[in-house]
């Protein structure tokens, strides 16, 4: 049962961390990666598809993302897709090959994207204490139900708070990582 209940709760904070990284690349720093039109939606004979399923990403330099759509009419929606979407870029077309140059951000934006990033960041410190929380209310239920000793309870939860601080240390290294890359001028 603890073996068990360790190695869930590790997979669950594990997972934690995963969405903190999906979470942080969303946030836009001032060089491109192909990630971030990831979530953008185009719509394709009716249905709204991401735009990896009707083009090539590509980086071209470090501050332009390529976008190569496969069908010749679909550049259009591509393009205005791109445009209306909360990322702020201004795409350009070229043909079948769409630029999508990364503004410069400035110091005051540069500000408040640190602010998301570490909301994200407390955000995933709440997920994993919670899961900490869960793990000792567990292990104090099999006390009472005799299921387990009170030495292996104790036992188990510094084993979970180890656990739990391993993975605040992971979110604290994102963090710091992150907004050095957003400060970077």
């Amino acid at each position: 049962m603890i073996a068990a209940l360790k190695k869930n709760i590790e997979a669950k904070m594990q997972k934690s961390i995963e969405a903190l990284k999906l979470d942080l690349a969303k946030v836009r720093t001032g060089r491109a990666h192909t990630g971030l039109l990831d979530h953008v939606q185009v719509e394709y004979y009716g249905a709204l598809v991401p735009v990896t399923q009707v083009a090539n990403v590509t980086l071209i330099d470090a501050r332009t993302i390529g976008v190569q759509v496969w069908e010749k009419p679909m550049a259009g929606k591509v393009e205005k897709a791109i445009r209306d979407s909360d990322l702020g870029l201004n795409p350009s077309s070229q043909g079948e090959l769409i630029r999508v140059p990364m503004p410069a951000l400035t110091e005051e934006r540069r500000r408040d994207l640190t602010k998301v990033v570490k909301g994200e960041g407390e955000n995933a410190r709440v997920a994993i204490r919670n899961l900490r929380r869960d793990a000792n209310n567990h292990l104090k239920e099999g006390v009472k139900k005799k299921e387990i000793s009170e030495d292996d309870d104790r036992r188990t939860q510094d084993e979970v708070q180890k656990l739990t601080d391993k993975y605040i240390a992971e979110i604290d290294r994102l963090l710091t990582q992150k907004e050095a890359e957003l400060m970077a001028v």
